[in-house]
């Protein structure tokens, strides 16, 4: 994989990244490609960058959605699971009929046809139904934790290293997911067998009882197309398994006061994340993991950074590299 750093250095013409013009006629300092990034206009990326780098790094957030986002999404050549689909209820009639509302909404989900007010009411819909089902099923935390073990999901490689700056630097990572928090917590603790306490999920957290069997869920249902900022009041710490939970900045208004924004998504619609913050600079970039020919364009309009073929986290970790040694050299100067 190809490291960013090389861009973000002058390309020179012995780069590995090579500035060509688009089929649309971008000009030629328009845009950067190489075998596993693409950046469509380099100098709008410079300036929100320098921006960042100006206001320093405690008014940045970074905001990363989950499945095929920090997670890869091939793992060993098969399609990994996505934090919804990987869940064994361990009573397998629930199981086929969560499979059956899949196969029903989630075409839906991608429709252009359907209109933004009815799509949201029948993601609505088939979030509600969903965890009706996981109500009357009986599913247990043990469940939960069995699931995960067998399942087939990974980080991408730079992941961690990417928490720990973020975490030495103090800056927050809100974990935005219209899956189950609780599911992505233990996909934490038993992939990454370590805690980060600047990591914040905003997700649908259950409830269980003493027993450990699932008796509720708790707060407004977060699905896919409101999974923004405006949910971040059900935003909840990332929980210790070995007692009690922590973050950086227990109170979200912190948060919303960082007005720089690195977000992460595999889907256009991600984008959206960033909603109801008042963000004054925002630098987005978009994983395209399949069907990279037939989506490369619209991504390239979306992102600033687009990372192509289930590409590694390097890449992000060396921009926050970036952003973080130029501002404190410019610290060191003064």
């Amino acid at each position: 994989m190809l490291r960013m750093r090389s861009f973000f250095t002058q390309a020179l013409p012995s780069s590995p990244f090579l500035r060509v013009s688009n089929p649309r006629g971008f000009p030629v300092r328009e845009m950067v490609i190489s075998d596993n990034l693409v950046v469509g206009n380099p100098v709008a990326l410079e300036k929100k960058k320098a921006a960042i780098r100006n206001a320093g790094l405690d008014k940045l957030q970074v905001i990363a959605d989950f499945d095929a986002t920090l997670t890869k999404y091939w793992v060993n050549g098969c399609r990994g699971q996505s934090t919804h689909g990987l869940l064994q209820q361990g009573n397998p009639q629930y199981d086929v009929k969560r499979r059956e509302l899949f196969d029903y909404y989630h075409p839906l989900e991608f429709s252009p046809t359907i209109p933004l007010e009815e799509k949201t009411k029948l993601m609505e819909e088939w979030w509600e139904k969903t965890h009706s089902l996981l109500l009357e099923g009986g599913l247990t935390y043990d469940a939960i934790k069995r699931s995960v073990s067998n399942a087939i999901i990974e980080f991408r490689d730079g992941v961690v290293k990417l928490f720990e700056l973020l975490e030495e630097k103090g800056v927050p990572i809100l974990i935005f997911s219209a899956g189950l928090a609780d599911i992505i917590e233990e996909v934490l603790g038993q992939k990454l067998h370590r805690s980060f306490k600047n990591v914040n999920i905003v997700s649908n957290r259950m409830i269980f009882d003493d027993s450990g069997h699932l008796v509720a869920f708790r707060g407004k249902t977060i699905h896919v197309l409101n999974k923004n900022e405006h949910a971040l009041d059900m935003a909840a710490p990332l929980h210790n398994q070995l007692g009690g939970s922590y973050v950086v900045e227990d109170d979200f208004s912190s948060i919303k006061k960082r007005t720089n924004v690195l977000l992460l998504g595999d889907h256009i619609g991600d984008l959206g994340m960033s909603d109801g913050l008042k963000y004054e600079n925002r630098i987005s970039i978009g994983f395209l993991n399949d069907d990279v020919e037939k989506s490369i364009e619209g991504y390239r309009q979306a992102f600033d950074i687009v990372f192509l073929n289930d590409a590694s986290m390097w890449g992000v970790v060396d921009l926050v590299t970036e952003l973080a040694s130029s501002l404190e050299h410019r610290e060191n100067e003064d």
